[in-house]
């Protein structure tokens, strides 16, 4: 196994992230392209008369998974989040050293697929500005669009403006943020306008289903919603350069999952004559109108004139871009983390001299989401949440319970409520929506996939280098030796 870094013979990161930029942060990233692409697919797979349950629902169960976060951030505040949880729960010298290698393993999958993922939903909205981002350039290769290059530059472009010290960044994302809001604002307000213009808002009507179909419609709905969602752990990542972060940290990921639900169940809301009556003029069903991406901007469109559909594209641009800037700040300090403890390669250990930031990671990150650019968005969601969920957030929810049996003197400066239902809630929420769904195994096969690859270079490792779970066998061939 590579060597761990000397924490104290090189630059470190410092702890200057306070409460309102933790939630800035956080909130950067749940609030990106996802939500205005998403919208109209949410209202498609769950029915009008459903969907603000599938925002309620979605919240219910990051509140929990929140909670879970909240507790292992605050007692354990170091750079990586998960990688550090994962590692300090199982032991560093067992199963631990597994787990956080598979963490990070899987990482370098959705990682850069979730940055890419925001970059191409980017571009798709640049395309009201330049519809030949829609062309593609090769005949032969149809599924290939100008805008996959604009979504790269874009990925570079973040990673350029990352490369720098961290209060210029939390400047920076101070600014981002105000487009953010700006564009929550404009849906809403363009929702309830063109609904008024057309005679009022009216909850649409929608035929009956069997129990079954809307269940899994629900289900494929929350799916959605909880990728929408994610990013009120993104402080965690960050553990090592927040002040105070046994309060900060908790107050942070609650804050974030409140105000964001309120912001998007408004806006379900706001949308959803706008999608009846769009859906009306095509083939009056709700996933017509699911058909196109920038269907905000034709709201905005309907309601006041072109102007604002090119102002509410702008906007969601804006929006994008500023999640996919958080993405990169946040998951950057994985690899590093994972690195200076040798449990990752080491030349991702190193901190910039100067802006103090792990500076390698940022950029290897930043051009394997630039390459992952040219993938087709198709599945990219659901395969990102069910991964997610097996190899992450399932191993955290057992860990914290794990740990506070294994651990009970362990500080910890803010424990969740009414445990243990909080992890328990949040895994049967997860539950549902990966089971409940259309093609539930194709996205359980990609995970399991991942996870077995994972562990197969883990364990080569491992044997190489006599850590678990070979270690105990080379001690016996040394002690017969």
């Amino acid at each position: 196994m590579i060597p761990a870094i000397d924490p104290h013979s090189t630059p470190h990161l410092e702890r200057r992230i306070g409460l309102r930029s933790a939630v800035l942060f956080n909130m950067l990233e749940m609030i990106g392209v996802g939500p205005f692409i998403t919208l109209p697919l949410v209202i498609a797979a769950a029915g009008f008369h459903l969907s603000p349950w599938a925002w309620l629902l979605g919240a219910a169960i990051a509140i929990n998974d929140g909670l879970v976060w909240a507790e292992l951030g605050a007692a354990l505040p170091r750079a990586g989040g998960s990688y550090a949880f994962l590692r300090e729960i199982y032991s560093p010298d067992r199963a631990g050293n597994w787990l956080s290698f598979l963490y990070v393993w899987q990482l370098s999958f959705s990682a850069p697929l979730s940055i890419a993922s925001g970059c191409i939903g980017l571009s798709s909205f640049l395309a009201w500005f330049w519809p030949g981002l829609e062309r593609a350039p090769l005949a032969w290769l149809p599924q290939l669009h100008y805008g996959n290059f604009a979504a790269a530059a874009t990925c570079v472009l973040v990673t350029a403006l990352l490369y720098r010290n961290l209060t210029a960044v939390t400047r920076l994302a101070w600014m981002l943020f105000i487009g953010v809001l700006t564009a929550i604002a404009g849906v809403i307000v363009s929702g309830f306008a063109h609904a008024t213009s057309h005679g009022g808002w009216h909850m649409p009507s929608s035929p009956a289903l069997a129990a079954g179909v809307a269940l899994g419609g629900l289900a494929q709905a929350t799916l959605i919603t909880t990728y929408d969602y994610w990013g009120y752990y993104n402080i965690t990542f960050l553990g090592s350069e927040v002040r105070h972060p046994e309060r900060t940290i908790p107050r942070a990921i609650l804050l974030s999952v409140a105000f964001v639900a309120a912001f998007y169940v408004t806006m379900n809301m706001a949308a959803l004559p706008a999608v009846r009556d769009f859906a009306g003029r095509a083939t009056a069903t709700a996933s017509s109108a699911a058909s196109r991406l920038q269907l905000v901007a034709d709201i905005a469109n309907s309601a006041f004139g072109h102007w604002a559909g090119a102002l509410m594209a702008a906007l969601v641009v804006w929006t994008a871009f500023a999640s996919v800037f958080s993405l990169l700040l946040g998951y950057s300090r994985v690899p590093y983390a994972a690195a200076r403890d040798g449990n990752f390669f080491s030349w991702l250990a190193a901190v910039h001299p100067r802006h103090l930031i792990p500076h390698r990671s940022l950029v290897t990150l930043g051009m394997v989401a630039s390459a992952f650019c040219f993938l087709s968005l198709t599945q990219v969601i659901t395969y990102l949440v069910i991964t997610r969920i097996l190899l992450q957030f399932f191993l955290q929810h057992v860990g914290v319970i794990l740990l506070r049996i294994r651990r009970p003197d362990l500080p910890r400066p803010f424990r969740m409520p009414f445990y243990p239902l909080p992890p328990l809630i949040a895994m049967g929420g997860f539950t549902f929506m990966v089971v409940n769904r259309a093609h539930a195994l194709e996205g359980l096969a990609v995970a399991v996939a991942i996870g077995i690859t994972g562990s197969a270079i883990y364990l080569v490792r491992a044997n190489r280098s006599s850590d678990w779970p070979f270690h105990g066998a080379r001690r016996n061939e040394e002690r017969h030796s």
